[in-house]
């Protein structure tokens, strides 16, 4: 099955900014940073021409050995001795930050969550009676309240003013800084009041050391309506706007940013779960409720970060848990990012707010060779969705005006069954695919065209007859790269499954899949003569990108 699709893009036609909204990543387990994994793939991201790029992670205030397991992390950073008083260590922390900055990136700095010796036990069931036991910590503890929001107060501003002193001024101005992560679910125990109090005083605390210093709140989970998040996201704003502040008794809290999570779906532990995606869409119009809300209560013209923004929620699950998740392996989820990432461009210009989506993703250390893990490399090979954000690095920041057939347009946020494509029954069957992108000029003059094409059905062939037209380019010879992103071109799973699967591939074998990680080009380049506009024809499978360098 085949169908046309017309593409047309008019190089002597800017149309505005193309924002790097992409340049956000984040993690769990924040002592995966400095160990040689976690330092290779930091430095691969710098390596990307639009570096550097936003580094978010759980777990920085945590109690423990400071080795990091899946879903849990710490640095030790606060104790206290024997007489009750703080004892502030910042030898891990320090390594965390030092690790960003050294290989070319920057903090997205989450503060949280609550250090043992400063958790509130009373917010523990059943409360306080194992405390000693560091197991009730790991479990629940570091979800509490602080037992004294005066020594919370002076903690944070003892780390506000440790950074300023590390690394200047003018460095920490130039990161984001958030406080907490999902507090309307389970890793927050107190109440939404409660965490606008902690917000209140964190926000004194950072901003009488550093008053230039970015802060956020609330990265609650995805926007539904009606649901807890919403209420939450709501109590929030609201609070910031017009509450009595808990720390100052004055009104309204200083909100700088504001963050909140959105994802696409949801893959439980499932040995032999039957078939399920992610909906773009689904992901989208959380974004869309969330901007609602925004405007609603006069925040629209701060900047969002959508502090997690992923096609699923558990980052740690692999096909071993859920066979569902194998998309994170494949083209696919590089489809997903472009499609989801575009319509968030588009969503945040048509609200005039700047919106920049975070992937939660990075690399797990140790594990079989295409888990399944949302990560971007596997075993040191680079998934095709990193090969995304290869293209994505190398662009222009001047947007050219682009039109395709195919795109999707943004009124089916409009459709009432949207809300229901986010569970884990979604199969995305009997839905059309998508063939959109967008156009820049590049940092020399070039040319650069992004086209992807995706369904969420991630069982669907089609072949889309491209014809691309390039106007404004006057007579003149054009030297044209066209590179790809699909089963077979830049996406070294492939080449794994050829190579038969190996759990932990070595020698040869393993030289043999890490050679097809890279960005690879569909044919070889061609000069062509323009006549006053440049037609290009190719076909697209269902889940590709075409990336089109016009000299």
């Amino acid at each position: 099955m085949s169908r046309q699709v017309n593409v047309k893009v008019d190089a002597g036609k800017s149309t505005g900014v193309q924002e790097h909204l992409w340049r956000y990543i984040g993690y769990d387990e924040c002592n995966y940073t400095y160990i040689p994994e976690g330092v290779e793939l930091l430095e691969k991201f710098a390596a990307l021409e639009d570096a550097p790029y936003y580094f978010r992670t759980h777990f920085m205030f945590c109690t423990g050995n400071c080795h990091g397991t899946y879903k849990f992390g710490s640095t030790n950073v606060y104790w206290e001795n024997e007489l009750g008083e703080p004892v502030y260590d910042f030898t891990y922390y320090d390594y965390i930050i030092d690790t960003f900055l050294r290989t070319g990136n920057k903090p997205f700095v989450e503060l949280g969550f609550m250090p043992m010796d400063l958790a509130d036990t009373n917010y523990l069931r059943p409360a306080a009676g194992n405390w000693e036991k560091y197991g009730q910590y790991k479990e629940a503890g570091w979800t509490c309240p602080p037992k004294d929001y005066d020594k919370w107060h002076a903690f944070i501003k003892a780390v506000a003013a440790h950074l300023v002193e590390k690394y200047g001024e003018e460095e920490v101005k130039s990161w984001y800084f958030e406080l907490w992560n999902e507090p309307d679910i389970f890793y927050w125990s107190g109440t939404a009041a409660e965490y606008c109090k902690l917000y209140d005083y964190t926000e004194h605390a950072v901003h009488e050391v550093l008053p230039g210093l970015r802060l956020s709140g609330p990265a609650v989970t995805g926007i539904f309506e009606g649901g807890h998040a919403q209420k939450f996201f709501r109590f929030f704003l609201n609070h910031c706007r017009d509450g009595a502040n808990f720390c100052t008794q004055e009104k309204g809290t200083r909100l700088d940013f504001i963050t909140f999570h959105v994802k696409g779906g949801g893959f439980p532990f499932e040995m032999h779960a039957p078939k399920a995606v992610p909906s773009v869409e689904s992901l989208v119009h959380q974004v869309k409720l969330g901007l609602d809300i925004i405007t609603e209560y006069g925040y629209q013209d701060r900047e969002v970060v959508l502090s997690e923004a992923d096609p699923d929620g558990w980052a740690a699950g692999g096909i071993y848990d859920n066979a569902n998740m194998i998309f994170r392996n494949t083209e696919y989820y590089a489809t997903y990012i472009a499609s989801a990432y575009d319509k968030i461009d588009r969503l945040g210009s048509q609200y005039g707010i700047r919106v920049r989506p975070l992937a939660w993703a990075f690399m797990f250390p140790g594990e079989r060779c295409f888990e399944g893990t949302r990560t971007f490399t596997t075993q040191g090979i680079d998934k095709a969705v990193f090969n995304m954000f290869k293209i994505y690095g190398s662009l222009g920041d001047e947007k050219l005006a682009f039109a395709s057939d195919g795109t999707k347009t943004l009124e089916f946020l409009q459709e009432p069954e949207i809300g229901v494509k986010n569970h884990s029954r979604y199969t995305g069957e009997g839905e059309d695919t998508e063939v959109a992108g967008f156009a820049v000029r590049g940092k020399n003059g070039e040319i650069q065209i992004v086209i992807y094409s995706h369904c969420n059905d991630r069982d669907k062939e089609e072949t889309q007859e491209i014809s691309l037209t390039v106007e404004g380019i006057g007579e003149k010879e054009a030297a044209v790269s066209h590179y790809r992103i699909d089963s077979a071109h830049s996406n070294a799973y492939a080449e794994w499954i050829k190579q038969g699967r190996p759990l932990f591939p070595s020698g040869e074998q393993y030289d043999a899949i890490k050679k097809k990680d890279g960005l690879e080009k569909l044919c070889a380049d061609k000069t062509v003569m323009a006549q006053g506009c440049l037609r290009l024809d190719f076909c697209m499978p269902s889940h590709a990108v075409s990336y089109l360098v016009i000299q």
